[in-house]
């Protein structure tokens, strides 16, 4: 061993044998690695039970992003042995990139209807018109889609066909708003909202971190409120793994109260 390292590993007395700087530098590397392989058969094991491991997260909707980072925050304290991370690019298609494992867990509002998927209901939230209180249909009990014919529409992003309040509420009841404005941030067009340009229609959890003036108010959506219950979804093959399970549940526990 002295031979292939190039350096003098022990003192070698007649009963004794010491080791030299050399040698005990060598010993220390030994144990490190020793303890080092012992670590990672553990995360191994880990990994087979699937107690740990990372999570790529995406949604239908961008407001899902609002309520997520204080979540993952909660989940570092709570599991730091799984790692979270959000894929924007999944945004508006999650079942497509669940299907071809770009992502681990979708958000979405309706049950995805292919074989490899399964989804779990974990809450249900409404979603409000929200607009000025000068506003012409501010007088009103609640907005009918009709409404929507000649008032401005304020949304997050294109396609139409992602935006709940389109796919759930002005589709079904043949409805498409003359003027839509795309706006990514919720901050302006709050701020469009309140120099009254315009409807933005957002659950009221997404907006309990922002501040708005006392002039917005909100207007359900029909007479019976326009509701939506949201799904976890994961492959069938993953459905089974630790740390899917406890993601999910934390999930349920956190969102419940929404």
């Amino acid at each position: 061993m002295e031979r292939r390292l190039g350096f003098k590993v022990f003192h070698r007395k007649r009963n004794t044998w010491q080791l030299t700087p050399e040698g005990q530098e060598l010993y220390n590397t030994g144990n490190m690695l020793f303890d080092q392989i012992e670590k990672s058969f553990k995360t191994i094991e880990q990994l087979r039970t699937g107690s740990v491991g990372k999570i790529s997260v995406g949604t239908e909707c961008y407001s899902f992003y609002h309520g997520l980072p204080a979540f993952i925050q909660k989940m570092a304290v709570l599991y730091p042995d799984i790692e979270v991370k959000l894929n924007l690019e999944a945004t508006h298609h999650p079942n497509s990139k669940l299907l071809s494992n770009e992502i681990d867990i979708a958000m979405v509002t309706k049950k995805p209807k292919n074989d490899k998927l399964t989804s779990i209901p974990v809450y249900e939230d409404e979603l409000f018109g929200i607009l000025h209180k000068e506003h012409p249909l501010s007088k009103k009990d609640f907005l009918e889609a009709s409404d929507f014919t000649e008032a401005p529409l304020i949304i997050h992003s294109y396609p139409l066909e992602t935006v709940a309040v389109y796919n759930q509420f002005l589709q079904p009841n043949g409805i498409t708003p003359t003027k839509i404005s795309a706006i990514p941030l919720t901050e302006v067009a709050l701020e469009m909202v309140e120099a009254n340009m315009g409807i933005l229609c957002m659950p009221k959890w997404a907006l309990s971190s922002f501040k708005f003036s006392g002039d917005l108010i909100f207007k359900g959506l029909g007479p019976q409120g326009l509701k939506r219950t949201h799904y976890v979804v994961v492959r069938k093959e993953d459905q089974h793994k630790t740390y899917l399970q406890d993601f999910i549940a934390t999930f349920e526990e956190n969102f419940s109260m929404v």
